[in-house]
């Protein structure tokens, strides 16, 4: 190799300084992509926030779980079956709460795991399930609300209820009064009301609860049933101060679970694009339960009746969520168009 004064010689070849320049490409990109893992790893770790600590075991106690075939649902009911709970799953689709029941059963050892059929959409269903219960039961120690449906369009039940309120609220609100009798005899006992952060922005309307009137929103019927859930937690606590039972509510997190079917139904294309970022950002399922599993076996949690859960800690809730004369008046319609007593 020559060269003209000035300019450095260098002992290589073309072919090994295109070598040289391969294996430093090479190494960038291999350091480049651990880092990309590290950073990805933290995130992830970040978004699944806080994880249940508690080694508290519920042998010899029954816990009964609302959407308990899916989801953060059924691994509610995993983390609690592996504590020894007796695990009552309700659910509408029998054959899929076998197969999740059968799961729980094999990866947990606990083969006292039983289904119950209940339709959230009929109050029919709620108080047919109810009474099952409490013939059958021995006793209830930890209910968790959990069943719910997300931006569905706009559907009636069988009783006329918008679905999103009449699902997410109306038929938990039922059962959770019909069922307070074996809660209070099963003293201490819990309430575990599965909400989320859109309750933020949440408005009750109780001119127009079932949009007949207004426009039909998806969220924002979905903001006002969530709204819904942390005033009944919030009012039950005040109404059971003294009966032994707590009441709790949880935001499970931003979770890519079967509840968000409904948005990708509406939107196909933005769910095919948001797919897998979604998985990557959102918590898992497994993740997505521990604030419900936090709140379900903690001891000396009691002092916290009324609060709201996220990350296995006490939040604060929006400003509409504290309102106690909204959470009073909610509670008095909804005893009323269920048909039930006002008071616990």
């Amino acid at each position: 190799m020559t060269a003209g004064p000035g300019f450095l010689v260098l002992p290589w070849s073309d072919a090994e300084v295109s070598e040289a320049r391969g294996g430093m490409l090479l190494r960038g990109g291999a350091l480049l992509g651990a880092v990309l893992v590290i950073c990805m790893a933290a995130m992830r770790k970040w978004i699944g926030g806080g994880v249940c600590r508690s080694g508290e075991r519920l042998d010899g106690k029954t816990v009964l779980v609302t959407g308990a075939n899916t989801g953060i649902g059924k691994e509610t009911c995993r983390e609690l079956a592996r504590r020894g709970a007796r695990m009552v799953m309700a659910c509408r689709d029998l054959s899929r709460a076998e197969r999740a029941a059968e799961d729980i059963r094999k990866s947990t050892g606990n083969g006292n795991v039983v289904i119950r059929h209940v339709d959230l959409a009929s109050l029919h269903s709620v108080r047919s399930f109810a009474k099952d219960f409490l013939d059958s039961e021995d006793r209830l120690d930890v209910l968790v609300n959990n069943a719910g449906v997300m931006m569905c369009p706009k559907w009636l039940t069988e009783d006329g209820f918008e679905t999103q309120f009449a699902v997410n609220h109306l038929s938990h609100f039922l059962l959770t009064n019909l069922l307070l009798p074996k809660l209070k005899s099963s003293a201490p006992s819990r309430v575990v009301t599965v909400s989320s952060v859109a309750h933020r922005g949440g408005h009750i309307d109780f001119s127009d609860l079932f949009f007949s009137s207004r426009p039909y929103s998806p969220l924002q019927s979905y903001r006002q049933s969530k709204l819904a859930n942390v005033l009944f937690s919030r009012e039950l606590a005040r109404r059971l101060r003294g009966s032994g039972v707590s009441s709790f509510c949880v935001h499970p997190g931003v979770i890519w679970t079967e509840l968000g079917r409904h948005v990708e139904g509406r939107f196909p294309l933005m769910g095919a694009l948001l797919r897998l970022p979604a998985m990557l950002l959102m918590k898992t399922p497994w993740q997505g339960s521990q604030t419900s599993l936090y709140c379900a076996v903690t001891p000396r949690l009691e002092d916290q009746s009324g609060s709201y859960f996220s990350d296995c800690a006490v939040k604060e809730a929006a400003p509409e969520g504290q309102d106690d004369v909204a959470a009073g008046r909610l509670w008095r319609e909804s005893a009323r168009l269920v048909g039930i007593k006002e008071t616990c």
